[in-house]
């Protein structure tokens, strides 16, 4: 019989019941004791939901109360010494210590561990942080004890845990250099443990995941895969090897020899792969095939997913398995409380909930074809693909024809960026190390209470429109009491850098309750792109303006990039990234144009994701690299060389794609620098980026302030990589997240460290 199982679960619940209560904690309005109810509470409906669904195995290992690569770290000892307790164990205090930083009541002010982007997902781990003579430890019970947990309440588990080499791949080397390879030998025996105390639990199997299998592997971390699973091989359990994200390539023939009972892989991103595996994994392993796409919302087209697991069920029989494409903890939970979207548009989405039951779906058509609920479903689902296929809400002859008609001179600024700055310079009269923000300020109760009456019928549109502009007028209020040189207006209109501009966009569809995390507490609700897009009327400029007329300074005009908002929606698949990030970028141009005739003089366009797009094997990299920088490119050029654009990108590795960022041409960039101590600047450095530069200064996600001096010291780094007269200062992101207090705490000392580098170093 074909099992179906699933590799994760979104954890945050349908009312993100675990960002409330860990946010509630955090203010001390929740202990510890109520925080592990609610973890527990949403775990057991979870598992329920799973399980009512048709799951055979459940997951357990998939929940954490902030990141599951934090929590591998826990579970290893792999704890900084800035965060090490004084008595022994970790606590949650220590894992929320390691997520967000401390203040100076605790371990001296110690700053957050270093946030990134997991794989090319918009979710964001926390970096491990290892020593060259890092000790592993089990110091972390939680998956032990949500085991029992699943199993007391009677259901059949599956724990997952992250691979040794992914684990170790994803960390980064601290202190003095040494080859991060050289701690698997001291990391094997942990997981032997761990598979050890498993086994006593009365489990058969376990999800190990490997995702970095489907990278471009150096030599010796291939070699590495060899030598750990042969010393793994002995250890009790069933073991699963799950690889997701992208074709096993190269490394097919490794991941197949594994001495391992099964290997999962991702047929959604890689079909293709299919026909070699089948020939290629021994038929006494079981092969997993992920046809349910876990990253994306629409339904499963049923009938050729069961195509390719018939093709797998001649050779695998019963050893076939059938699951989501990777965890979907990338998916909105469920589908079923959404009741503002049309009953067409609704019928072509499945969230996590719908997800389970197609994969359970699969399984019985492999098991019992001719069940009558089987043929019913394929019926459905074949009559639910044709009729988004053939719908007339899609297409649009208009937006077509305009893309067609795009050259390559609508991509290039009139004036090379040396000759621009020059007049920018001029215009903006702007003082050496000119201080500035990412664009958003704290999105406060206040905001939130009249944007929610607004959509609920109790506020006019005048009313709410006044309240906005009260907001605004208190947040260029401050940034002139503070000293800030080029202000903002704070976006307190905005619920989302994507979701605002894409509920202005024709071809996007929008959810009640899809929302995903991104880091922690942080979850967004990605807009939905079904159609061809394009741009009705501004849906900026008179924000933008008002703020404008309430100062003298210069205020920027506040944007997102097309990559971005192609990357942090859900996006159609019946036509490339490409046109629909092209599409975008004509819609974001024409915003771009009509901020320029209102007198705005810098504009910012935010591509947070650009790396992010970035594919996982580097023989796909330049098609994407030459596609988003000309997207960029297309959005941004159409104004006067005086106008100055300005880009932002967030926690991402720059040095492979750093000739692009440059190719994008933007007048100046502004980057997290302030969790990687201003490493990430050596890319610039090393390639002579000629544009100008903003290195965020501290790290918003983290609610301690900095001090003046540690902005200094940051900057003075940044000069020894960067000329003087080509940096700015700013935090690493937008403020939204933070209160009032500490942001203008925090930006008091950046505006203070601002002006002792005019002093020092101008």
């Amino acid at each position: 019989m074909a099992v179906s199982h699933s590799l994760g679960f979104p954890r945050i619940g349908r009312d993100r019941e675990l960002k409330k209560a860990l946010e509630a904690h955090w203010r001390g309005e929740l202990d510890e004791a109520g925080l592990r109810v609610v973890g527990r509470q949403l775990r057991a409906a979870h598992w329920q939901l799973q399980k009512d669904a048709g799951i055979d195995l459940l997951p357990v290992g998939d929940f954490a109360w902030y990141d599951q690569v934090l929590t591998h770290s826990l579970t290893f000892g792999v704890i900084p010494q800035r965060f090490r307790p004084d008595a022994g164990q970790p606590t949650l205090d220590t894992l929320f210590g390691m997520a967000r930083g401390v203040s100076k009541s605790c371990c001296g002010g110690a700053h957050a561990q270093e946030m990134t982007k997991w794989f090319d997902t918009n979710y964001h781990y926390l970096v491990p942080e290892f020593s060259a003579d890092q000790r592993f430890q089990l110091s972390w019970e939680q998956l032990f004890e949500e085991v029992a947990e699943a199993q007391a309440l009677g259901h059949k588990v599956k724990p997952v845990v992250i691979g040794p080499l992914t684990y170790l791949w994803l960390g980064k080397a601290k202190g003095d250099e040494f080859d991060k390879l050289d701690l698997l030998e001291r990391l094997l025996p942990l997981y032997g443990e761990i598979l050890g105390r498993l086994a006593t639990l009365d489990v058969q199997w376990v999800q190990i995941d490997e995702p970095i299998l489907g990278l471009d592997l150096p030599q010796d971390w291939k070699n590495a895969f060899e030598r750990a699973y042969h010393l793994l091989q002995h250890a009790p359990l069933k073991k699963l090897v799950a690889t997701y994200f992208s074709g096993l390539e190269d490394n097919l023939g490794l991941a197949v020899g594994l001495p391992v009972d099964g290997l999962h892989v991702d047929w959604v991103r890689a079909p293709e792969q299919l026909p070699l595996l089948i020939d290629r994994l021994p038929s006494y392993k079981v092969l997993s095939l992920g046809v349910v796409n876990g990253r994306n919302v629409w339904r499963c087209d049923l009938d050729a997913a069961l195509q390719a697991l018939k093709q797998a069920q001649v050779r695998f029989g019963d050893n076939l398995w059938v699951a989501g494409s990777c965890s979907l903890l990338h998916s909105p939970v469920d589908l079923q409380p959404e009741d503002a979207l049309d009953t067409e548009l609704k019928g072509w989405l499945s969230f996590a909930v719908q997800k389970c039951s197609e994969i359970s779906l699969l399984g019985k058509a492999l098991n019992d074809p001719e069940s009558a609920e089987v043929k019913a479903a394929l019926a459905e689902s074949a009559q639910v693909q044709l009729s988004r296929k053939q719908s007339k809400r899609i297409h649009k002859p208009e937006v077509q024809a305009r893309l067609s008609a795009v050259t390559a001179a609508d991509s290039q600024r009139k004036s090379a960026f040396v000759e621009r700055i020059d007049l920018q310079r001029e215009r903006l009269q702007l003082p050496a190390f000119p201080t500035t923000t990412i664009g958003s300020f704290p999105q406060t109760a206040s905001i939130r209470l009249a944007r929610q009456s607004f959509k609920q019928g109790k506020l006019s549109g005048a009313e709410y429109t006044e309240a906005m502009f009260s907001e605004i007028r208190h947040a260029v209020q401050v940034q002139e009491d503070l000293g800030l040189d080029v202000l903002v207006h704070g976006e307190a209109e905005r619920n989302d850098m994507v979701e605002y501009f894409a509920e202005q966009l024709d071809g996007y569809a929008f959810t009640r309750f899809g929302w995903v995390q991104s880091y922690g507490s942080r979850c967004v609700k990605p807009a939905v792109i079904f159609g061809d897009l394009s741009r009705p009327k501004a849906m900026t400029v008179e924000w933008i303006r008002y703020a404008q007329g309430l100062t003298s300074k210069v205020m920027k005009g506040m944007l997102t990039g097309p990559v971005t908002m192609l990357m942090w929606s859900f996006p159609r698949e019946d036509v490339s990234p490409e046109v629909q990030a092209r599409q975008l970028a004509l819609a974001i141009r024409d915003e771009v144009v009509d901020l320029e005739r209102a007198g705005i003089k810098i504009i910012q366009i935010d591509e947070a994701a650009f790396r992010e797009g970035l594919p996982l094997r580097k023989a796909a990299w330049q098609d994407y690299l030459d596609w988003a920088t000309e997207a960029f490119r297309l959005c941004a050029s159409g104004v006067q060389d005086q106008t100055q654009i300005h880009t932002h990108m967030c926690y991402s590795e720059f040095n492979d794609v750093i000739e692009s960022i440059a190719a994008m041409d933007a007048d100046v960039i502004t980057i997290e620098t302030s969790r990687s101590d201003m490493e990430l600047l050596d890319a610039f450095e090393a390639f002579d980026y000629p544009n100008d530069i903003g290195p965020g200064v501290y790290d918003i996600h983290s609610p301690r302030v900095p001090e003046t001096a540690e902005i200094i010291k940051l900057m003075t780094k940044a000069v020894q990589r960067i000329p003087a007269e080509r940096l700015w200062i700013n935090p690493d992101c937008g403020l939204k997240t933070r209160g009032w207090a500490e942001t203008e705490a925090a930006l008091v000392n950046m505006v203070a460290a601002a002006r002792q580098l005019r002093t020092q170093l101008a």
